[in-house]
């Protein structure tokens, strides 16, 4: 079992191309696939130089079986930053920093020495997910 490796994740958004913006143009993911429209699109994206990896940004509650009431408790959930979240790695979370910063991100934690080891920083994408960055050298 040493093969398996993390092939998608998932990330909800509300604003597919606000989401689009902040992972292809803030983080510098490449564009791996865009499919539907409005606020029914999947965009998968990832890592350049990391085909294997990648993040679907899908509609919130698209599933057909969840109830009027979950839907309300995923959008209630989102709008609080506490649905979805996924923890990215860099060589130098400095410079991710005040890349994401002055792209305008909601900040939640400037970069930090946590008292566990890792050194980390962490923002709200535009749809209130968390997005922290481990700094990995």
């Amino acid at each position: 079992m040493d093969d398996i490796t993390i092939h998608w994740t998932f990330l909800p958004h509300t604003d597919p191309d606000a989401s689009l913006a902040f992972y292809r143009d803030v983080l510098g993911f490449e564009v791996r696939g865009d499919v539907g429209g409005g606020p029914m699109r999947w965009i998968t994206v990832g890592p350049v130089g990391q085909p294997g990896t990648s993040i679907v940004l899908e509609p919130p509650a698209a599933d057909p079986t969840l109830s009027e009431d979950e839907r309300r408790t995923i959008a209630e959930l989102m709008a609080k930053g506490n649905y979805a979240r996924i923890v990215l790695a860099a060589p130098d979370i400095d410079a991710v920093f005040e890349k994401v910063r002055t792209a305008g991100a909601e900040v939640v934690q400037e970069p930090t020495q946590q008292a566990y080891g890792i050194r980390d920083c962490a923002f709200r994408d535009p749809a209130g997910n968390l997005v922290r960055f481990n700094e990995v050298r």
